[in-house]
């Protein structure tokens, strides 16, 4: 990494006041609070304020990263069609769906996006795609094989996987894969659970959490789920992001709203101590990884957006002791 020391050399500058654009590692003498500073990176982590969503509302399907993601669907207090883009500091809204929906699995970045599944009047197998313009409803034979809603999906626009969800059973266990113009049914969930987090790709899964208030985590191989090591929390409408082997959960409801945050491994979960500011499930999934996450909407219906990082930087003040 490129610091201030690289570029410039061990000169101190005496300033009025901060400066903006900082380099790790840049010492400076704040005159006004006489002070002197230094730019620093810290491991940490931690939730914080992002901008908030344009439309308040839960189940928010999601696809991209934290600094470029898509937020689509989702309910409050009807059944939304809205679709957000955030930059990493604010949301702004863009051409909406075809079919307003909540519930539905999001997939992709946030210039190449899909949607499939979810529930308006009905539980519906409708998939749409994104070109990062606008949104089109694929024909039929492009449809979900199962109609249902309260899904996870994981991957991108040619290559995804959509899994567990309602239909005429509280949990299901069907799994689908997309190859770019079609669904075709692969192994089954070894635990039928709605309301459950998904991230990962559509040959390395990993699926956790759901309803009702489950803690189970299994991983999937592009043939098969596999049952590997439960959450601490069981929970249902939990967001998540990452990968098989790095993941991270966070929110959902145990009865009541958590605010409980954890990491995976790719061998067990680990509680993180500072959970999300507020409290909430049908939480987004599917936006960014273990270090750099993004949690939108949520019920009780909110706006709120989080930002999750493992890496603070910022300006310290040089104390003597």
């Amino acid at each position: 990494m490129t610091t201030y020391y690289g570029l410039y050399g061990q000169k101190v500058q005496y300033l009025a006041s901060d400066p903006t654009d900082v380099q790790i590692g840049q010492v400076w003498y704040n005159s006004t609070s006489a002070t002197l500073k230094v730019r620093q990176e810290s491991t940490v982590n931690a939730w914080a304020s992002g901008g908030n969503l344009n439309t308040a509302r839960n189940d928010v399907a999601g696809a991209g990263t934290q600094t470029a993601a898509l937020g689509f669907s989702g309910y409050g207090p009807a059944t939304s069609s809205a679709s957000e883009a955030y930059n990493g500091t604010s949301w702004t809204n863009t051409p909406s769906l075809n079919t307003a929906r909540l519930a539905a699995g999001g997939m992709g970045t946030q210039t190449a996006a899909i949607i499939a599944g979810g529930e308006n009047a009905g539980y519906t197998t409708q998939t749409e795609s994104w070109n990062g313009s606008s949104w089109t409803a694929l024909s039929s034979p492009s449809n979900l094989g199962n109609p249902r809603a309260q899904v996870a999906a994981c991957g991108i626009q040619t290559s995804a996987l959509l899994f567990g969800g309602t239909k005429t059973t509280p949990g299901e266990t069907f799994t689908e894969k997309w190859n770019g113009s079609a669904w075709a049914s692969t192994g089954s969930l070894n635990t039928g659970r709605r309301d459950l987090a998904g991230t990962g790709t559509q040959t390395a899964a990993l699926a956790f959490g759901g309803a009702g208030y489950d803690s189970a985590t299994e991983s999937f191989n592009g043939t098969s789920w596999t049952s590997v090591n439960s959450m601490n929390t069981a929970r249902r409408g939990l967001g998540g992001g990452g990968t098989q082997t790095s993941a991270i959960g966070f929110g959902g409801s145990t009865g009541s709203v958590t605010a409980a945050t954890e990491l995976w491994n790719g061998t067990s979960w680990t509680n993180n101590p500072t959970g999300l500011g507020t409290a909430r499930t049908g939480v987004s999934q599917n936006f960014g990884t273990q270090s750099s996450s993004l949690a939108a909407g949520g019920s009780p219906v909110t706006a709120a957006t989080e930002e999750w990082n493992t890496i603070l930087i910022s300006n310290k003040t040089v104390t003597v002791s």
